[in-house]
């Protein structure tokens, strides 16, 4: 049998400091993200995700604040996800047999994760999902538009933007 790490306590209650501190964090790592999007012409682009991000940190403050040292940080982290993933899911769409939208979906996903992450102080974790994610996004876009040049100036049907320009 494994032996569950002790699960350090929340604090009770945050100064007004340290929740803007956590929020902020929140606000400009999905400001990253949505940064990389909106260059890329994307629909849910830089204030998308900052919105995310802000809300997903906000949710998990709030039920830090309200539950105290006994707050379940799982329960909250199920909530955002749920929530996220309805909103990621709305970014989907799918017209003449192709599906598109679906890194814009993963991305918002991610967002809220990072999100939750600053609202419980875990800004490591944060910054490497950031790191990971930023890369995902850009240095795997060049690498697969190499790999893949057919791929590249495939124009999609709906908005006129080539596929090199996700």
């Amino acid at each position: 049998m494994v032996a569950r790490p002790k699960r350090q306590p929340m604090e009770a209650s945050l100064s007004l400091v340290e929740i803007i501190v956590r929020l902020l964090a929140a606000i400009v790592f999905g400001g990253i993200i949505g940064w990389e999007r909106e260059s890329r012409q994307r629909p849910a682009g830089l204030r998308t995700h900052m919105m995310v991000g802000l809300g997903a940190g906000s949710f998990t403050l709030m039920a830090v604040q309200m539950a105290g040292p006994t707050a379940d940080p799982v329960r909250v982290v199920q909530g955002v996800v749920t929530g996220i993933g309805f909103l990621g899911a709305g970014s989907i769409i799918q017209s003449r047999g192709e599906v598109q939208g679906v890194t814009t979906a993963a991305g918002i996903w991610v967002v809220g994760a990072i999100g939750a992450a600053c609202g419980l102080g875990s800004y490591s974790i944060a910054a490497v999902a950031l790191a990971f994610a930023f890369i995902i996004l850009t240095v795997l876009k060049r690498l697969e538009d190499h790999a893949f040049p057919e791929n590249q100036d495939k124009l999609l049907p709906e908005d006129g933007i080539r596929s090199s320009e996700r």
